[in-house]
């Protein structure tokens, strides 16, 4: 694989050299910008909030506002915590590895090129497509999760016009630049965190004894209880405890999937301003606001609702089934569910958005190493890359196959690659961050050069790689309790296709790993004098916008 090398700045004379903590070796005025890795003209445009509130904004969907509920009355409310909480520890070594990389090579679909360039390019070629393929079916889901969120106020219209409603804005937004892209994202990934927050308000209030059933503290720790059976185990011979336990392990896939989309900071590595300054504070900034939120609402949700409650059996197919609409019911404030549900519906239409921005630019990284056709990277005189944005979006449309029953149990299998496909890119990053700190020592590199280092490393990698791995493999032990094959082919079967498209790259291209003293630690390597500028321009531009709302 070739990666196309950033200009070197010349060294700073007397007169820049006083100037060099107020400028990068990019300046923000130079709008297009060849991106490492890539044969068209992307443009750095993006700014540290960009990425950071993209992220959110494909990280806080459905999995935080609806699915939670499925979490809830599988594992109780202290073990939805504890398994959330356990997840994000996986997600704390994945993000800040993925920042070092990052911030060192900021290459168009960041992780996947990583995998090719320090691991394999079979790996690459598997993660990609794999990655690619989840982010196109998340967008049939928060398109028909859109539908569904309709339907809590009227049944009359069939989802799939709203599908078809949705489809063309959320397509559209796509193909305009990437920054006018990002404000959009910017707006709606901020409605749900400050939803979020506003929810732990009412929470705190509510469980204080402002709602129907007046003080209401721990009750539901106490009755049904903290933890629960689970389900499939609950009226069987299996000991209480073993059940629960269970059920516990049973949450670390649905929190797999919640979390999914917190490596998209990532994927926009190629398209930062000054990857050397912007990646590490917006990846350490997006991870602090998605566990804050998460491990908030999923404790305060533990409190309101009881995991028994018969509203959130019905799991993710319907938008009555978010726990924070049935907090709201039992609460008895009756205006509040439809405010939730309106702020819902903003929460899947921004996670939509964000599903084709991703899925685009890791076609971009796939057609730039010849794992994908090559009219893919084309981009257009504004830097949308038109080919792939289209091609990602079509996919948008599976959503109509909820509208027949067969075609509903096809997806369902497709939701599945969703979850594992999260947890297979976050151990391909842990693996990356290994090997490419295997090479630096091998080649005598020092990571004092690196413009970010991942703390506790490598073994924070590591520790990452083998839980990953360990959930990767045994997320699937439902399917044993009892033996159900179809079960077994549903919880393995995006497994099965990341191991098909492995082996048949390694067939046909009969490439090796990569060894460590091969790796090219120099090609495409990000070389700044680092600034904290554009943080500052960035506060000076939200200074100007509030003034002008006043």
């Amino acid at each position: 694989m070739e990666f196309n090398t950033l200009p070197v700045p010349s060294p700073p004379t007397k007169s820049t050299a006083d100037n060099a903590e107020k400028s990068s070796i990019h300046s923000s005025s130079d709008v297009e910008k060849q991106i490492p890795g890539t044969t068209n003209t992307l443009h750095r445009t993006l700014k540290g909030r960009h990425l950071q509130l993209i992220a959110v904004g494909g990280t806080v969907g459905t999995g935080i506002f609806i699915a939670s509920g499925t979490s809830l009355s599988t594992a109780g409310p202290a073990g939805a915590l504890i398994g959330y909480a356990f997840v994000g520890t996986i997600v704390y070594v994945v993000t800040f590895s993925l920042a070092e990389l990052s911030t060192a090579y900021p290459l168009a679909g960041s992780f996947t090129q990583h995998a090719s360039r320090f691991v394999d390019p079979s790996l690459g070629f598997a993660l990609g497509w794999i990655y690619w393929f989840s982010w196109a079916i998340t967008y049939a889901l928060e398109l028909t999760a859109a539908g569904l969120v309709m339907q809590y106020w009227t049944q009359k219209v069939s989802i799939g016009v709203w599908i078809a409603i949705f489809w063309v804005p959320i397509t559209a937004l796509n193909f305009l630049p990437v920054n006018v892209y990002a404000e959009c994202e910017v707006w709606f990934a901020s409605i749900k965190v400050i939803a979020l927050a506003g929810f732990a308000i009412f929470a705190i209030c509510i469980n204080a004894g402002a709602g129907d059933d007046g003080y209401i503290g721990f009750r539901y720790w106490r009755t049904p209880g903290a933890f629960a059976p689970y389900p499939s185990l609950a009226d069987t011979s299996a000991s209480s405890a073993g059940a629960k336990a269970v059920g516990c392990l049973a949450v670390l896939i649905q929190a797999g999937f919640a979390y999914q989309g917190t490596e998209l900071v990532g994927v926009g590595a190629g398209e930062s301003e000054n990857p050397g300054k912007t990646m590490p504070s917006a990846i350490r900034r997006t991870f602090w606001t998605i566990l804050s939120c998460f491990i908030s609402t999923i404790f305060f949700i533990g409190i309101l609702v009881p995991y028994n409650n018969e509203a959130l059996l019905t799991g993710t197919t319907n938008a009555a089934a978010s726990p924070l609409v049935i907090a709201a019911k039992l609460a008895g404030v009756k205006a509040l569910p439809d405010i939730i549900n309106a702020i819902l519906l903003t929460v899947v239409l921004s996670a939509a958005l964000s599903n084709v921005y991703s899925g685009s630019r890791i076609l971009i990284a796939l057609a730039d190493s010849s794992s994908a056709p090559a009219c893919l990277s084309k981009t257009n005189r504004r830097g949308v890359p038109i080919y792939a944005v289209a091609f990602t979006s079509a996919f948008g449309l599976l959503g109509f196959m909820n509208l027949s029953n067969n075609g509903g149990e096809v997806f369902n299998w497709f939701l599945n690659i969703i979850a594992v496909a999260g947890f297979i890119a976050w151990a391909c990053i842990c693996g990356s961050h290994i090997a490419f700190m295997r090479a630096l020592k091998v080649q005598n590199r020092s990571r004092a050069d690196l413009p970010y280092r991942a703390p506790c490393q490598p073994y924070a990698a590591w520790y990452g790689l083998v839980w990953c791995v360990i959930i990767i493999f045994g997320q699937g032990f439902t399917a044993f309790l009892p033996w159900s094959t179809k079960g077994f082919f549903v919880a393995y079967v995006s497994l099965i296709l990341f191991a098909v498209a492995y082996g048949g790259h390694k067939i046909v291209t009969r490439t090796g790993f990569v060894k460590a003293h091969d790796v090219d630690l120099d090609d495409g390597r990000w070389i700044g004098l680092g600034t904290d500028s554009e943080e500052e321009g960035e506060k000076a531009g939200w200074r100007k916008m509030l003034a002008r709302l006043h």
